[in-house]
């Protein structure tokens, strides 16, 4: 197995022993636990503790500060896995970063709307949190090379880069649909009023058919059976599951702007083809434009996240069926990004409309023979 060098573990490390709980939050299997034992192989007095395990949710369940002592004991390092599975984990948490200042603790947990539900308001102040994704780009590079992340381009729009794809490039189908079913959304489904799993997969379906276009949900609701409130709670749940991203429109000037406007991206192109049950290679598909911006904005998030570029995202269109795929707002800047799998193919210009209305601004037209120049 390829032990790749995450962008990460360096963060994580320089924030360790400053007083403050370290998070890691995330999708499942992007191995947040396995970047946590890479930081801590080093290190002595380490307390591992899986909430996956039944004794350890009744441990740390409710915990008063004795008991919590009596957990600890004499270890310096806390490393709490799966903490999302353990009811009222915030308040323990704060237990030990108020208590126990010499103790660093380490903990992750797959969905946010669980974990961060309960981290937030206890750890105010207590902890920084990170968002570990799939392998990036940057960290593909740094790895293997400018060669190898050409080479091995249309592998990733098609099977994506969840570590276990990246490690196992031999079988990446099974891993793929294993991971792609119940098993990445299963804390969605625990939860209280989640009782239609068929409604998610058919949604899951509706959505990967519509990446790199407009989303309505009212148009998904008809065809999947439902209603459009269930469709956008379901798709907000789907988001913190980190299964998938939104990108809404920008709309500031022209009465033409679409106001409402909503694109739904997948994190990981492997998951969405998985949905779909089509790894065809990329010459014999029709959806590669989509494929192509689906994986170069999933790129761009990864990259801004991990080199602490912060932005607001969004799309552009007008009623007139004038559009930028890909607009990130920085200082009051606007930088524009086109994705062309085929640059010969269509419109490579800022519309005039978007000139006139925010001036002239960055813009990029993002091709296979140039996308790494952004991406690393």
């Amino acid at each position: 197995m390829k032990l790749i060098h995450r962008k990460l573990h360096q963060v994580l490390e320089n924030n360790m022993f400053k007083g403050k709980a370290i998070i890691l939050v995330g999708a499942r299997q992007v191995s947040k636990s396995t970047l946590f034992k890479q930081i801590l192989s080093d290190k002595k007095d380490i307390l591992e503790l899986n909430c996956d395990d039944p004794e350890v949710r009744s441990l740390l369940q409710d915990a008063n500060l004795n008991t919590v002592r009596l957990i600890v004991g004499n270890k310096k390092i806390v490393m709490i896995d799966e903490a999302q599975r353990v009811k009222g984990i915030g308040l323990t948490l704060k237990l030990i970063t108020d208590n126990m200042p010499d103790v660093q603790l380490l903990v992750s947990g797959s969905s946010s709307f669980l974990l961060q539900g309960q981290l937030n308001e206890p750890l105010t102040g207590r902890k920084f949190e990170y968002h570990l994704y799939p392998f990036s780009t940057q960290e593909l590079y740094n790895e293997g090379g400018l060669l190898q992340i050409k080479q091995n381009l249309e592998s990733r729009l098609i099977y994506g880069s969840y570590p276990d794809v990246i490690n196992h490039s031999d079988n990446p189908r099974d891993i793929l649909i294993n991971l792609s079913g119940s098993y990445m959304y299963q804390d969605l489904l625990s939860m209280e009023g989640i009782r239609k799993p068929a409604i998610i997969e058919k949604l899951l379906v509706a959505l990967a058919l519509q990446v790199g276009s407009e989303v309505s949900y009212n148009e998904v609701a008809r065809t999947i059976g439902t209603d459009s409130k269930t469709v956008e709670k379901y798709i907000d749940l789907l988001e913190k599951c980190y299964i998938v991203f939104k990108l809404s429109a920008l709309s500031r000037n022209l009465r033409s702007e679409l106001k409402k406007g909503k694109k739904i991206f997948f994190y990981d192109n492997g998951i969405r083809n998985s949905i779909l049950q089509n790894f065809s290679p990329i010459h014999l598909r029709d959806d590669v434009g989509a494929l192509w911006e689906n994986f170069i904005i999933s790129e761009r998030i990864k990259y801004n996240h991990y080199n602490n570029l912060h932005c607001n995202t969004y799309f552009w269109r007008t009623v007139e069926q004038q559009e930028i795929d890909y607009i990130e707002e920085r200082d009051g800047k606007f930088e524009l990004f086109e994705m062309k799998w085929n640059p010969k193919k269509g419109k490579t210009t800022i519309p005039s409309s978007f000139k006139t209305a925010y001036g002239e601004c960055d813009y990029t037209v993002v091709t296979p023979e140039n996308y790494f120049n952004y991406l690393i």
